[in-house]
C-alpha cells in the first residue's frame, strides 16, 4: 500500500489522523530518533520531516537512517527547498505555496525537484500538495513571501482550497505557521469542509488537546502539530488521543445526520 492510500485509510478508520512534524534543524539526531519513537508509540499516524529554512541532502539522511528501520509509520518529507529530499524517506509532500506572491514557490521550485524525483529519488512517492498559509504564516510565510489569509476571511480560504481541488491537488493544507499566536480558527476549516472534500490537513500554532480536537470536530482530516512536540512533549499522548476522538465523534454524528 502507497503512503497516500495508507493515509487516506487511516483518515477513513477514525476521521482525523494526527501526523508529527519534526525538524532535523532542532533537534540533535539522537533527539529526533527518541521524538519519532515516542510519538509511534502514543499513535500518530505519520512522521513528517522538514523546516521552513532547509536542511541538506546529507543531515536529512543522516537523521532518517538513524529512524528508518525501527519505525512502521511512513516518514514523508515536507521539504522547504529543493535540497530536502532523502532517500530514506517513504514519500514526499510535493507542495506549492498557493499563496505566495513569488511564482517560484508556486511552480519554479517544482519543476526543479521534479527532475530530482525523476533522476534520482524514485523511490518517494510525491503527494502533491496545495500549501495555503493563513493568520501570523510563522517563518514560512516570510520565506515563501506569502500573502497570509488572515484569520477571520473563511471566503478567500475557501476559494483557495476549492481553486486546490479543481486543479487536481491530492491534499490540501492550511497553515497557521510553526509557533502562530493562534491556530487556525475551527470556522475556517468548518467552512472549507462543506465545500471541499479532499483530504484537509490543518497546522500551526496547534499547544494543547483541546484546540487540536476543536479542528478535528470542525472537519480536519488531519491535524499536525510540531513545536510543541519539542517544547512540552508531555502532551503529546494527549493531543493524538484527542485528534482521534474528534474525528471518531464527527463522523459518528455524520453517521447520524445521515
Amino acid at each position: 500500500m502507497g503512503v497516500k492510500d495508507y493515509l487516506l485509510k487511516r483518515i477513513a478508520e477514525v476521521g482525523t489522523i494526527h501526523m508529527t512534524l519534526l525538524d532535523p534543524d532542532k533537534v540533535t539526531v539522537r533527539e529526533f530518533r527518541e521524538l519519532a519513537l515516542m510519538v509511534q508509540d502514543y499513535g500518530s499516524d505519520a512522521l513528517m520531516v522538514g523546516g521552513s529554512l532547509g536542511i541538506s541532502e546529507g543531515q536529512l539522511d543522516e537523521y532518517l537512517s538513524a529512524v528508518k528501520d525501527s519505525l512502521k509509520i511512513p516518514i514523508i518529507l515536507f521539504p522547504g527547498s529543493v535540497a530536502n529530499l532523502s532517500r530514506y524517506a517513504d514519500a514526499v509532500f510535493f507542495l506549492s505555496v498557493l499563496n505566495s506572491a513569488d511564482p517560484y514557490f508556486i511552480v519554479g521550485a517544482q519543476v526543479q525537484a521534479s527532475v530530482l524525483l525523476i533522476k534520482r529519488f524514485r523511490n518517494l512517492e510525491p503527494i502533491s500538495l496545495a500549501y495555503i498559509i493563513v493568520g501570523d504564516g510563522g517563518a514560512v510565510g516570510y520565506v515563501s513571501n506569502a500573502r497570509p489569509i488572515p484569520y477571520d476571511r473563511d471566503d478567500i480560504a475557501l476559494a483557495y482550497a476549492y481553486a486546490a481541488q479543481l486543479m487536481g491537488f491530492d491534499m490540501i493544507y492550511l497553515e497557521a505557521g510553526s509557533g502562530a499566536r493562534e491556530p487556525v480558527r475551527p470556522r475556517m476549516v468548518s467552512k472549507v469542509k462543506q465545500l471541499v472534500s479532499k483530504p484537509l490537513i490543518v497546522g500551526g500554532g496547534i499547544r494543547d488537546p483541546e484546540k487540536a480536537a476543536e479542528l478535528a470536530l470542525a472537519g480536519a482530516d488531519a491535524v499536525v502539530t510540531g513545536t510543541i512536540i519539542e517544547e512540552k512533549p508531555e502532551l503529546v499522548k494527549d493531543i493524538i488521543k484527542a485528534v482521534h476522538d474528534g474525528g471518531i465523534t464527527r463522523r459518528r454524528k455524520e453517521l447520524e445526520r445521515n
